[in-house]
């Protein structure tokens, strides 16, 4: 019966191999390699690796910063899995690892940051990396926050260039330095609004310590003023907090949205802090994250 089966299976043209390949996962495909010389074949075919990357790669290709060589289409899917810099370094883009759906990354002078421009209240300067994860295609600089009073950071995206019938999260990509002040004294309004759909929330900007004595210390010496500003916050929506990231930031989701492939929309994406009227340092800025939920 194994023999018959086997027969069977080697009968199969290569191209209905591939076809059949297409339905599974790229990972699903490599393990299905295993099989049979014959199904290995069609797993390292580029007509099945073409299925699995995005239709516009062609074009993605000529948008990178750096060249890079592929002697294969499996080859290229590989490369596309760590994020590679596009548009002039003013975006990075990847492939999801499980899902094959395309990610992309605003860099901080991609997004419309109140003020960042003015010396006095943004710094732009190199930005340090994990050292376990920093190469040629991080983006090299970021701004950080001296001191404002009203804090805004936008980004948008047309949905043109993601991935169809995927639901995306949008996330900020940042990171505290030492001296940071003033940010979680009121929550930060998060949003992403998509024609006429808003996924909104808000976000303490601090870190998630069980005991932080500075925290409390605030909090006893602000509390009436605290307590009053916080009522002008819209609190609808979901609370977000900070979580760390595998490279050392830090990554706040702003909210999520459906990308259904028929209709080219824009994508806004907003964190703000405008009610407090209080001074606030010390956030650093790396980006804005778009990938599949």
């Amino acid at each position: 019966m194994a023999n018959e089966s086997e027969m069977k299976l080697y009968l199969l043209p290569e191209d209905c191999m591939v076809q059949i390949l297409s339905f599974t996962s790229p990972h699903d495909a490599c393990q299905l390699s295993l099989i049979s010389t014959m199904v290995r074949d069609a797993a390292v075919s580029d007509l099945l690796w073409e299925k699995f990357l995005p239709s516009d790669y062609r074009e993605i290709i000529e948008r990178l910063v750096l060249p890079i060589v592929f002697a294969s289409k499996k080859e290229l899917f590989l490369k596309f899995l760590s994020p590679l810099l596009i548009d002039g370094g003013s975006k990075s883009f990847s492939i999801d690892r499980a899902t094959s759906k395309k990610c992309y990354m605003l860099s901080a002078r991609e997004l419309s940051i109140t003020w960042s421009t003015n010396p006095l209240y943004w710094c732009w300067k190199p930005l340090l990396h994990s050292s376990s994860l920093c190469n040629s295609n991080r983006f090299p600089e970021g701004v950080e926050l001296i001191m404002v009073c009203w804090l805004e950071i936008k980004g948008k995206i047309n949905t043109r260039m993601l991935s169809p019938r995927t639901t995306y999260g949008a996330y900020l990509i940042v990171n505290l330095a030492g001296r940071a002040f003033g940010l979680d004294s009121l929550p930060s309004e998060v949003s992403v609004n998509v024609d006429n759909h808003e996924s909104k929330g808000i976000v303490y900007l601090r870190r998630n310590y069980a005991n932080n004595r500075k925290q409390e210390l605030e909090m006893v010496l602000m509390r009436h003023r605290v307590e009053t500003l916080r009522s002008r916050v819209d609190t609808g929506g979901q609370e977000r907090s900070l979580c760390e990231r595998e490279d050392g930031w830090l990554e706040i989701e702003l909210g999520e949205f459906y990308c259904d492939g028929v209709n080219d929309k824009e994508v806004t994406m907003c964190l703000k802090e405008v009610k407090g009227e209080h001074l606030k340092g010390g956030l650093i800025v790396e980006g804005i994250e778009l990938r599949p939920k």
